[in-house]
């Protein structure tokens, strides 16, 4: 069971960059729940993501000799639902379609990957210390950063860029 939620249901076992599909299912997945079930399940699955991967990631680190294997994926998942709830808790609050808002998916997913794999700061410290807070922290602080940064994006363009559209 342990693998299989590292893993997110085997998405972590896809080539090439098993992080950015991870990254993209959690996108889908996030989509998905938005549109068709309630859109506060994104940042509930950003809870159950991150809790699940505090119990699995200890467990797969301790029967593999890589200290951050690539195919746990479980820690993408949850940056990226943390990303995402940026953007999703206030387009539910004004009644919009995620879809209507495309970038509102688009920007949290191209920037978490951006801070996922440069790893700036804060997301690089978290990655360096390794073990299980390693693996989940830098994604966790990817996530917080990807999440502020698409605000900032969706501010700038609504007051700045929309009235002259």
């Amino acid at each position: 069971m342990d693998k299989l939620i590292a893993t997110f249901f085997g998405i972590g076992h896809l080539r090439p960059a098993p992080g950015t599909w991870g990254s993209a299912a959690a996108v889908v997945l996030g989509v998905a729940a938005y549109e068709w079930l309630h859109p506060m399940l994104v940042p509930a699955g950003f809870v159950l993501a991150t809790v699940l991967g505090f119990w699995a990631v200890p467990r797969v680190l301790a029967q593999s000799a890589d200290g951050d294997p690539s195919w746990v994926v479980i820690d993408e998942v949850a940056g990226q639902w943390l990303a995402m709830s940026f953007t999703v808790i206030p387009l539910a609050q004004k009644g919009v379609s995620i879809l209507a808002a495309w970038p509102g998916f688009v920007a949290p997913f191209l920037l978490f990957r951006l801070f996922d794999i440069w790893k700036p700061w804060l997301v690089g410290r978290a990655d360096r210390r390794g073990g299980t807070l390693g693996v989940m922290a830098d994604d966790l602080w990817a996530g917080l950063f990807a999440g502020v940064v698409s605000v900032i994006l969706a501010g700038l363009y609504h007051a700045v860029l929309e009235p002259m559209l």
